[in-house]
């Protein structure tokens, strides 16, 4: 597997949706978390992200534009100790009361699928990242039709140990645009992290497709003292 650079992922590609990238600094000390999300439709556009807690949350922009807060309006990141939590909808509340109750990040996505939304059947991404005494790793899940049939669900983990400096992994919704959107395919994309908060904000932002992205948050945590600084992008202002 090749590393690309962010800006090689996402320029070119119009609607990669929405995307989550977790990995490690370039000088070693931070664990980096990025989460997008895109919209075409004026519903999906009409949000904004707002911190909540040690999370954040969607919101929609203008409430009288609302039409279906179902798969919209949600807490993409949550923090339950020392873990925090960064997915694409409401499996977020899922991990974090699994995870609560002891069970394992793969065991608290169980009772979960894809989205219902016909015929696109979006999948479910998510992440977690772990950090305790110095110590740092991570994981990643996709839950998606099988091959666009929604009678079968295939369920993808992958996990990361003591991840290497300047580098991540990074999943998102769909290959492409299409009609329907074509669902992510193969393990997490190989990318590498460079950068302070300020710079790889800045990075991702400007490589999003600009008629479709929405929002982005990103996320530095000191690996030593669990410290962390949050950066929040939105288009709507």
């Amino acid at each position: 597997m090749k590393k690309n650079s962010i800006e090689e992922v996402l320029t070119g590609n119009a609607y990669p949706g929405r995307g989550i990238m977790i990995g490690r600094s370039a000088d070693g000390k931070y664990a980096v978390a990025a989460y997008f999300i895109m919209g075409r439709s004026v519903n999906s556009r009409n949000r904004v992200f707002v911190e909540d807690g040690e999370g954040i949350r969607t919101q929609a922009f203008d409430p009288s534009k609302l039409t279906d807060p179902s798969l919209i309006i949600y807490a993409p990141v949550r923090v339950l100790g020392n873990k925090t939590i960064v997915t694409n909808g409401d499996q977020t509340d899922t991990i974090y009361e699994g995870m609560d109750k002891q069970l394992t990040f793969e065991q608290s996505l169980r009772c979960r699928e894809f989205e219902p939304d016909e015929p696109n059947y979006t999948p479910r991404i998510s992440g977690i990242m772990h950090i305790e005494d110095g110590k740092y790793n991570y994981a990643m899940s996709i839950l998606k039709s099988n091959n666009g049939n929604p009678a079968s669900c295939n369920r993808y983990a992958f996990a990361y140990e003591n991840p290497a400096a300047g580098e991540g992994r990074f999943i998102h919704t769909y290959m492409q645009d299409g009609n329907p959107l074509p669902s992510f395919e193969g393990e997490p994309e190989w990318i590498e992290i460079s950068g302070n908060i300020d710079e790889l904000t800045d990075r991702i932002w400007n490589s999003l497709n600009e008629e479709n992205k929405v929002s982005l948050f990103v996320r530095f945590i000191d690996i030593e003292t669990g410290k962390y600084e949050t950066r929040i992008v939105n288009k709507n202002k």
